[in-house]
């Protein structure tokens, strides 16, 4: 019987395979990855794993196999596998806020259980999800009018966090299958310039507003849903009756929905054990839903649905993220790296190192173990990229050349989504040779070889031994795009479970807020206020409040 997840504690650096990995950490640190492939001329292969239609070579990346060995055998003292079934199996792993995360019963299949006190989440999973197409397909083929009998031809969602990122980056990754009739827009920043931009050529009859808030009281959200309901009714004479038909709400607070002026009829609901940034396969999906249709969103559940069946059942030595988890591990922990680049060879994927940011680093970005002690390694790496070709003429210098170690994630496919002339041959052909440099790099003597001046040699040289992983995909379709995001959830949930951290609270985004509700009076204030906060901060409410009357 597994472990309960509350049970399972201990003290990252403190275990005996810890202490082996730090040694073997000195006997390998200075190998070189030219060393590790002479020694071994099947590396390439045998480095390498497949699950869920993804590929991943690992093979350039500062390990032996007696690293692999130990760093599985971590996981295993970490009890991993428990700590996975936990969470399968819907216990309540977030226990600071005493719920499940079950992110992972959003895509679980229809006619399947699992269980939330006493009740099968899945059936209502899936009765949302009914509801979801049955709108989406209203408004993407017209049934749905806007106030004044119009189309829908916009859909702009506002929201912030995981309610922003998971849908925009989702929209620009399959913006190929979206219906290309309609614009689609994201307001989440509370400056007005955000939803100015949102809004400024956009026909208020021919627009819907998704707000999508938990609660229906996010400040940044509910300031920008109310600006857009000013927008829309300032076009209607102040008819209120025009809310109902362009805004639709996601959300559980019925009350503040209704207050809004959204029928609750219109409602699309989440559920406290679905955290904001594992949500985009919820009802926070509606926007990408419309964009895509049923059938597509359908598919991207189903990429995911696999991604969860291989992390929750194979081995762990052939469980891609964990080994993915384990290795992003192994250099921030061993060798010191502070960042991860995850580099997309594909356009759509633009967004997708934003995405990534929130995931690993609201996830992981603690200091405390689960028994609420001070966390004795490092913990959450800084994650970072762009997409191919466009990072290598900016920041790939500082990956071959530069001081620090930045391990890199490459994601490619076989085959373009737009096939153009050469132009995917080459993208790829950039993919293999970055990772080629990264690896290998060029001696003084290589350098030397080519007639470069003796002065200029040090300047040319690439010193090598940078890892990367190369992930490689058939090609990039919804069913894909779930699959890379659960690979990435479940690669933080490994290496949360070794740090022994909890990856599903963000305590540390709630005292900015609250700090920020007690200033906002100050700078409103018709009237000097008495300001109470350190010397900084009161100079800099009279700084501003100076210059605003005056601006």
């Amino acid at each position: 019987m597994a472990a309960s997840a509350e049970t399972i504690t201990h003290q990252a650096d403190t275990r005996a395979t810890w202490r082996e990995l730090r040694t073997h950490h000195k006997k390998i640190r200075t190998v070189h990855l030219r060393q590790l492939f002479a020694d071994d001329p099947q590396r390439g292969e045998r480095f390498t794993i497949e699950a869920a239609g993804l590929f991943l070579d690992y093979s350039k990346n500062r390990v032996t196999d007696e690293t692999i060995r130990l760093l599985l055998r971590l996981a295993t003292d970490s009890c991993l596998p428990e700590r996975i079934e936990a969470m399968f199996a819907g216990e309540k792993v977030n226990f600071t806020e005493k719920r499940a995360a079950l992110h992972t019963a959003l895509r679980s299949l229809q006619g399947t259980s699992v269980f939330v006190d006493g009740e099968n989440v899945v059936l209502k999973v899936h009765e949302v999800l009914d509801r979801m197409a049955k709108f989406a397909a209203s408004v993407r083929d017209g049934e749905w009018l806007g106030h004044t009998g119009k189309w829908i031809r916009n859909v702009v969602n506002i929201g912030i966090g995981g309610s922003d990122l998971g849908p925009v980056m989702a929209y620009e990754a399959l913006k190929h299958y979206s219906k290309r009739e309609m614009n689609f827009r994201f307001v989440s920043n509370v400056d007005g310039t955000d939803v100015v931009e949102a809004l400024r050529d956009l026909d208020p009859a021919e627009t819907l507003f998704i707000v999508s808030s938990k609660t229906f009281t996010t400040l940044e959200t509910m300031t920008n849903a109310q600006s857009a309901r000013s927008w829309l009714l300032s076009a209607f004479a102040n008819d209120v009756r025009a809310v109902a038909k362009h805004f639709v709400a996601v959300s559980t607070n019925a009350a503040e929905v209704t207050k809004f002026g959204i029928d609750t009829g219109n409602m699309f609901e989440f559920w406290d054990w679905v955290g904001g940034r594992y949500s985009m396969s919820s009802a926070i999906g509606l926007s990408t839903m419309i964009a895509i249709g049923g059938d597509h969103f359908r598919g991207m559940l189903r990429g995911m649905h696999q991604m969860d069946q291989h992390f929750r059942s194979a081995p762990l030595e052939q469980n891609m993220p964990v080994l993915m988890g384990l290795l992003a591990l192994w250099y921030n922990n061993f060798f010191g790296a502070q960042t991860i680049a995850v580099l997309p060879y594909e356009q759509y994927l633009k967004r997708f190192p934003a995405y990534l940011q929130q995931l690993t680093m609201e996830s992981n970005g603690k200091s405390v173990t689960r028994a609420g002690r001070k966390v004795l390694v490092d913990t959450g790496p800084v994650y970072w990229g762009e997409p191919g070709t466009n990072g290598q003429h900016s920041f790939y210098q500082l990956i071959h050349q530069g001081t620090r170690l930045i391990p890199c994630d490459f994601i490619a496919f076989a085959a373009p989504v737009n096939p153009v002339g050469r132009h995917h041959d080459l993208l790829i052909a950039n993919v293999f040779a970055q990772t080629e440099a990264l690896a290998f790099g060029k001696t003084s003597g290589e350098v030397g070889v080519e007639g470069t001046p003796k002065w200029l040699v040090p300047h040319r040289v690439f010193k090598g031994n940078r890892p990367s992983n190369t992930i490689f995909a058939e090609r990039l379709t919804p069913e894909t795009l779930g699959k890379l995001v659960a690979l990435y959830e479940h690669a933080v949930f490994t290496q949360a479970a070794i740090w022994d951290i909890n990856p599903f609270d963000q305590w540390g985004v709630e005292l900015g807020k609250v700090l920020a509700q007690r200033i906002v009076p100050e700078l409103e204030s018709e009237t000097e206020p008495p300001l109470k906060h350190d010397s900084s901060t009161n100079n800099l409410i009279r700084h501003y409040r100076k210059h605003k009357e005056t601006a």
